[in-house]
């Protein structure tokens, strides 16, 4: 059996403790490797040429077309939209044209994924493969979970975690497709929002193969997602975000398969070293009277418990002393 070396603690303390950087990381890695980057570009090179002829020619024969359409239904509906048609978000650009130019992206985008189609999932495959093929580990590297959490959250078996969260399919496809629609004729907000209610389901979807490597169980998942909820709520937000954006997301699509691989081996990586006993299973955070207890949820070395057990250490340290634990409290009130 491979021996699992201890980790340094100058490397550990470099992992990135904030988890949408890891999209970041995967699109420096998917522009800048030429290992990743070639043997995906060659699968998907064909279908992005086909698509972007046949959207250029749509984008010519129909612009006319739904650029009246955009006129007779928003233009002259101001009071739908509630934006003035002259602008739009404070920029001088017509609403017509903006609205326009946005659905025709969108139907740009459309048609890109359908020359693509079987490619871009087997693109999305080999960027998650080469990643972990360019870290040098071999399938011993993931190893069976182990629990992080000294009283890890109870979750009913019966229960779907991510309904919770997400709802039903239906509810979320009303609440991003119909009700928050009228969202997307301010730039940037509409997108945002509707990237906001994806973002558990983003991220989980992102980090199946890691879960597969790992061989976990459903109630594993739904534990281990749990325990690390903002987390993935945020990375999976800026995932989602960037993969909103029309026509540039399908490349988000797949720059964020390397990113997930990142932040998977950085996680697994925490995952031994409780195994070896280098880290001990998380407290929960004990806080002020009359509220509930929470454990801390940050991944690198839970923040918040750190901090609550230094400054009841330093506040029962400082008690011996006159006025000692007053001064200390207040000091710490500061930080």
């Amino acid at each position: 059996m491979t021996q699992i070396q201890s980790t340094p603690a100058e490397p550990r303390n470099a992992r990135m403790a904030f988890p949408p950087s890891y999209c970041l990381v995967g699109v420096y890695r998917l522009l800048n490797d030429e290992q990743l980057r070639t043997p995906i570009w060659d699968k998907c090179r064909h279908g992005v040429q086909r698509g972007a002829i046949v959207g250029l020619v749509w984008v010519v024969l129909t612009y006319k077309t739904q650029k009246f359409f955009v006129e007779t239904f928003l233009a002259n509906s101001p009071s739908v939209t509630g934006l003035n048609p002259d602008s739009v978000f404070g920029f001088q650009v017509p609403l017509t044209t903006y609205a326009t130019w946005l659905f025709m992206s969108h139907q740009c985008t459309l048609l890109l994924r359908f020359f693509l189609a079987k490619n871009l999932r087997i693109a999305r495959e080999r960027a998650w493969d080469q990643t972990v093929q360019s870290r040098a580990k071999g399938p011993e590297f993931w190893q069976p979970y182990i629990e992080e959490w000294a009283q890890p959250p109870v979750i009913k078996p019966d229960e779907n975690p991510w309904k919770h969260y997400l709802g039903s399919w239906a509810s979320r496809w009303i609440l991003t497709k119909i009700i928050l629609a009228p969202l997307d004729l301010y730039p940037f907000i509409g997108i945002a929002i509707s990237a906001w209610f994806k973002a558990l389901q983003t991220s989980r979807f992102l980090h199946l193969p890691y879960f597969e490597a790992k061989k976990m169980g459903k109630p594993q998942i739904a534990l281990f997602v749990e325990e690390r909820k903002w987390d993935y709520r945020v990375f999976g937000w800026a995932a989602a975000l960037l993969e909103s954006i029309p026509i540039v997301g399908l490349f988000f699509t797949v720059s964020n398969r390397i990113g997930a691989a990142m932040w998977a081996f950085d996680l697994e990586k925490r995952q031994h070293e409780f195994k070896r006993g280098e880290r001990q299973p998380l407290e929960p955070v004990v806080p002020d009277v009359g509220s509930s207890m929470h454990p801390a949820r940050t991944t690198d070395d839970r923040l918040g418990a750190n901090v609550e057990g230094l400054k009841k250490r330093a506040v029962e340290t400082a008690g011996a002393m006159p006025g000692g634990a007053e001064s200390m409290t207040g000091s710490w009130e500061k930080l």
